[in-house]
């Protein structure tokens, strides 16, 4: 490890530190240098590591335990990783989607309570029809529906995927109102909900997927023409 630079003590603490976890010094899992070691590495203050540490655990590369020490949670940005999703095409981001909301509804056959079912249909009747007059409230009606379903998962790291995507599902949610892509009907979602109730995971998935295969369709003549 190189002794940090004198300008910009911190910025340069963290590369140094982070070039050193993406290059394996020290594997997922291990514990790395105590703060007064990794200041005597780079030639810096405490502070200075106490603040690139902090920065690396928000960045998702490193994870402080309590009373244990810092250790390495990942060699790669997460922040980065999400940030190129954010740069895919529409379509990638609509199978995704719908990969993700299948799985959802999968799991949430085998795992839904009734108080999760009429949850669920509340929900969908205070969507109720489109009307132009509340587009707002519809969408975002529509939106809590949907995380509503995949919350029904109990997959945490699912649902957190699901709400990255939550900016991409409300644009998508607004193209079917509009009339730019088919929205499916309130007999189309109620489907997903009987399907979760009936517990069978088989088709909750089928449903979920049949709901969704209109918009992929619709979706693929307008990329294509």
């Amino acid at each position: 490890m190189q002794p940090a630079a004198r300008t910009n003590l911190a910025e340069t603490a963290i590369d140094n530190i982070r070039a050193e976890i993406i290059t394996n010094r020290w594997p997922i899992g291990e514990r790395i240098p105590n703060e007064a070691a990794l200041a005597d590495m780079l030639g810096v203050s405490r502070g200075t590591v106490r603040e690139a540490v902090r920065v690396l655990v928000a960045q998702g590369f490193l994870e402080t335990k309590q009373g244990s020490g810092t250790y390495v949670r990942s060699i790669s940005n997460p922040d980065e990783s999400l940030l190129r999703i954010r740069r895919t095409g529409l379509r990638d981001q609509v199978e995704t989607r719908c990969a993700l909301e299948v799985e959802a509804a999968r799991l949430a056959a085998m795992r839904h309570t009734p108080e999760v079912i009429a949850e669920l249909r509340q929900l969908l009747a205070e969507r109720g029809e489109y009307n132009a007059s509340r587009h707002d409230l519809y969408v975002e009606q529509d939106l809590a529906f949907h995380k509503a379903v995949v919350a029904a998962s109990g997959n945490f790291a699912l649902i957190e995927v699901y709400e990255f995507f939550s900016v991409s599902t409300q644009e998508i949610i607004r193209a079917t109102v509009t009339g730019e892509l088919p929205e499916p009907d309130m007999a189309a979602h109620a489907a997903i909900i009987d399907a979760i109730a009936s517990g069978d995971p088989d088709r909750a998935a089928s449903t979920t997927r049949t709901f969704m295969a209109p918009i992929l369709i619709e979706l693929d003549r307008l990329l294509a023409s």
